[in-house]
């Protein structure tokens, strides 16, 4: 009997283990570096996050970012995403797809039909604008 005890505790320690180890696909987070910053991405769960996760799975995404209108970063991927678009109001933080191709990276707000891709998470708008900088900016997406 203690030895099928043994062997109970054995298994619900191991899948404890197992089902305890969180990875960037289970919690939704991602990292971004902007400069020497780095901050932590929460997704959105969509089909744009889905192939997202699994292009950094490969390798970090680097994205060279320039200003656009006062209120966004905006670089090409170098390759095309699922869209999900609708109308939204983005505000500072916010990560979002644009016609497939492009990521936004806003420090004010706007609205327009994009695909929401996820929120920089614990930043206000003033250190958000500090690591931004002005001009262009190199943001680097990786798994956490």
């Amino acid at each position: 009997m203690k030895h099928i005890e043994r062997l109970f505790l054995i298994a619900v320690f191991t899948c404890f283990l197992s089902c305890s180890s969180v990875n960037a696909q289970d919690s939704g987070l991602i990292k971004l570096m902007v400069n020497d910053e780095v901050f932590d991405v929460q997704l959105e769960n969509n089909s744009a996050t889905e192939e997202l996760i699994k292009i950094l799975k490969k390798d970090n995404i680097t994205i060279n970012a320039s200003d656009y209108g006062n209120f966004e970063k905006v670089g090409n991927l170098g390759f095309t995403l699922p869209t999900n678009d609708e109308n939204i109001h983005t505000s500072p933080g916010d990560i979002v797809l644009y016609r497939g191709n492009q990521i936004s990276l806003f420090y004010d707000s706007h609205s327009w039909s994009y695909t929401k891709i996820g929120k920089i998470q614990n930043i206000d708008s003033n250190k958000l604008n500090e690591a931004l900088g002005p001009g262009n900016v190199k943001l680097v997406f990786s798994l956490k």
